[in-house]
């Protein structure tokens, strides 16, 4: 607030104010006040906030501040205690500062009068109130003070000037003051707020992208991981078709490419302790692992193309919204769904289940981790789909894990690890370097007749070896 504006806000209320007595406080948040100075219709505003220091008068229903106004804080409480029923016997701005003091006149219940100061202190960063008493002492701070005379017990004094303020030029003010501030900062208020849901959007956008262009990435590596499915198959071909021809050297089997105009001979690597019926065996099991990765990932990728249009739609959208500062458009926006897909994104806004840590794996699925064994049987009893991977720590007391398989297609190996790793970290074994964690679709498990909370029965299972710790992001 500009000096020139404080002085007309200060001549105002000693003009309407002088020698009312101070009646109710409504505290409007945790650094702005309402105080009742027996102005009908009005009230006092103050507000510490360093951003935007305030002092002026508003006009408001005793309803609409009660229904704003939270329990007061101490210093509230303070100002109640210290100054509450008091006569306003001063109000004045102190020369050259954006600070004003209230003097208030208080008849103790042994009518015993003594004097307390409220000082407002608009100054930027150093933005408070105090509560001073007859000797300008400082009672109570509503920020924490910082510097010489701002401590409780020490005589009040004003903060450094701020030499760095442009220096003020003249302005004209129609009507009342305080009327004026309270238009201006209703628009600053309303103008922060816009750009703050607005900076908050593009930040859920923003955190949107990078989500899915980790995925992306993931995926990507993936495909690259297990190879071209065809190159597999031809190998695979090729080393049965050379068995008794073969030449092999150590790790190194020298075959025939029977598939080239002019056959010439390749290297291959073959463990040595491995036959060529086996090594082809293991080329074409990886070319069905590849070729079922190829189709499943190429869906994926594609689906995420959609998701990333569909998201540089939405940005343009919040361009538009910000260029027009339009406030309808900027709720619904705020309202409008995520386009991450129900399977990545049922994580971050499904209902919160108690007794459940949540988790999101690299690969976009859905983990669920118990807490206590009660949690347990109601996450795997309960919770858990048929199709869902159960995975629990081998030998140890720990929680049950659950990955959500919605899609009921092949859980990526990646998204075990991570929730495997989970199992581990969550058992008696998490300080371990290793530990063994045995996994299984939910379908595969029972509950044995009479056992204790969180015993299970599995009628099969797997085992995977992992690195106790939590590897994922929690949601």
């Amino acid at each position: 607030m500009q000096q020139q504006l404080i002085q007309r806000i200060v001549d105002e209320v000693r003009s309407k104010s002088t020698n009312n007595f101070l009646g109710r406080v409504f505290q409007l948040g945790p650094l702005a006040f309402a105080l009742d100075i027996g102005i009908k219709g009005s009230y006092l505003y103050l507000g510490a906030e360093p951003s935007s220091p305030r002092f002026y008068l508003i006009q408001r229903r005793v309803k609409d501040l009660e229904k704003q106004s939270t329990s007061l804080s101490h210093f509230g409480q303070l100002v109640k205690a210290q100054l509450g029923g008091g006569r306003l016997v001063s109000c004045e701005k102190v020369a050259n500062e954006r600070i004003v003091r209230l003097t208030f006149q208080v008849d103790d219940e042994l009518g015993i009068v003594y004097f307390r100061r409220l000082v407002a202190q608009l100054t930027g960063r150093a933005a408070n109130l105090f509560i001073l008493d007859e000797l300008n002492r400082v009672c109570g701070a509503l920020r924490a003070p910082k510097g010489p005379g701002q401590n409780r017990g020490e005589y009040y004094l004003p903060p450094p000037a701020q030499e760095t303020h442009a220096r003020e030029g003249p302005f004209a003010i129609r009507g009342s003051p305080s009327d004026f501030a309270d238009d201006y900062f209703k628009n600053f208020d309303a103008t922060r707020d816009f750009d703050q849901l607005v900076n908050n959007a593009r930040s859920r956008l923003r955190k949107e992208r990078s989500q899915i262009n980790k995925l992306q990435a993931n995926l990507q590596k993936d495909l690259a991981d297990h190879g071209d499915p065809e190159a597999h198959k031809r190998i695979g071909d090729l080393l049965l078709a050379n068995v008794s021809t073969a030449v092999r050297e150590g790790s190194k089997a020298r075959i025939r490419d029977f598939y080239s105009a002019d056959t010439p001979k390749i290297e291959v690597e073959v463990d040595e302790n491995t036959s060529l019926q086996e090594a082809a065996a293991d080329r074409f099991r990886k070319y069905t692992k590849a070729k079922r990765a190829q189709e499943q990932i190429s869906e994926r990728l594609k689906s995420l193309d959609g998701e990333i249009s569909a998201l540089a739609q939405r940005e343009r959208e919040l361009a538009q919204i910000l260029e027009g500062r339009d406030e309808t458009a900027l709720a619904n926006f705020d309202k409008s769904t995520s386009t991450l897909q129900p399977g990545r994104g049922k994580a971050k806004h499904a209902v919160m289940i108690p007794g459940v840590r949540r988790y999101l794996s690299t690969d976009g699925y859905e983990i669920l981790v118990g807490r206590a064994a009660r949690d347990n049987d109601n996450l795997t009893f309960r919770i858990a789909r048929p199709n869902d991977l159960w995975l629990h720590a081998g030998d140890y007391p720990g929680s049950h894990v659950v990955v959500r398989n919605p899609t009921r297609k092949e859980i990526p190996h990646r998204t075990i690890i991570e929730a495997a790793q989970l199992a581990g970290r969550f058992s008696q074994a998490s300080d371990d370097a290793k530990v063994v964690v045995h996994y299984v679709e939910r379908k595969f498990l029972s509950k044995p007749k009479r056992a204790e909370p969180g015993i299970v029965r599995m009628s099969r299972f797997r085992s995977i070896t992992v690195e106790p710790k939590e590897s994922v992001s929690r949601v």
